[in-house]
């Protein structure tokens, strides 16, 4: 029995910061991580909606480069540094209808928030995790930056694909160095955002939401197993692979999509 609830948890004594952790995968992958024993920050630019949030919350826009910078030094100062780094926070921002729907600005608000706030983050955090030889890191990502639609998510599906480039450049480098660095890349999954984005396929096509889902299942193949993800299933993921039983693994983006990325 002893063995069994020390399995579950297997993070205590680890302190992990989750970004855009207040809702959604975010906040479902905070509430594994503190299951599991760790010591958890959330940060967001705006505070949880549950006041009596048992994570630690630090607000903060990581799309401006002194905010990332001023959230190292809160987090160095009062944690000592963390243990696991979940870069989550991102987003669909931008309109559908392919490139000449996108301006330059467009472009530049989707890399800022689904590349490079990790990026800064990462460059800010790492620094301690390199001192202590040891440190996971993961970045959130999406199916789309393997399967874009261009009607629907060029510049963001974009960004992803950048994203898991960086994230397999960093893993390589920091491998020898004590640090895990990996990438989950989740399908349609039941959030409030992925809710919106049905809805603005829905009224852009004059169908009703219902079918405005199918209709984006049958762009992207369908889902095998017939329906979207829950939050709490993709954070299992997450937790699995901070956990001690994935020491061995890095530099692999791992899929959650329920079979619907056609090949691997």
């Amino acid at each position: 029995m002893q063995n069994k609830q020390n399995e579950h948890k297997d993070l205590t004594g680890k302190t992990a910061l989750v970004t855009g952790g207040t809702k959604g995968i975010g906040k479902a992958i905070a509430d594994r991580l503190q299951q599991a024993g760790a010591k958890v920050i959330v940060t967001a630019r705006n505070p949880p909606e549950e006041s009596n949030s048992d994570h630690h919350f630090i607000a903060a826009d990581l799309m401006q480069a002194g905010q990332v910078t001023k959230l190292a030094q809160d987090i160095n100062e009062k944690f000592g540094g963390i243990d696991i780094l979940v870069d989550n926070i991102g987003g669909l921002t931008t309109p559908g209808g392919g490139f000449s729907a996108l301006t330059d600005q467009h472009w530049e608000s989707e890399l800022q928030l689904n590349l490079l706030a990790a990026i800064r983050l990462d460059r800010a955090l790492l620094p301690k995790m390199l001192e202590q030889k040891s440190g996971v890191v993961i970045h959130m990502s999406s199916v789309s930056g393997m399967l874009p639609l261009w009607q629907h998510n060029m510049a963001y599906a974009v960004a992803k694909a950048a994203l898991n480039s960086y994230s397999k450049a960093l893993a390589n480098e920091l491998a020898g160095k004590g640090i895990r660095v990996l990438t989950v890349s989740p399908g349609a999954t039941k959030t409030p955002p992925m809710e919106k984005f049905i809805q603005q396929i829905a009224s852009s096509t004059g169908l009703t939401p219902d079918e405005a889902f199918q209709h984006l299942m049958r762009e992207i193949g369908g889902i095998p197993m017939g329906r979207m993800a829950e939050p709490n299933e993709v954070a299992s993921l997450v937790y699995f692979l901070a956990s001690p039983a994935a020491a061995y693994l890095t530099g692999a983006n791992y899929l959650i999509d329920g079979g619907a990325l056609p090949v691997a």
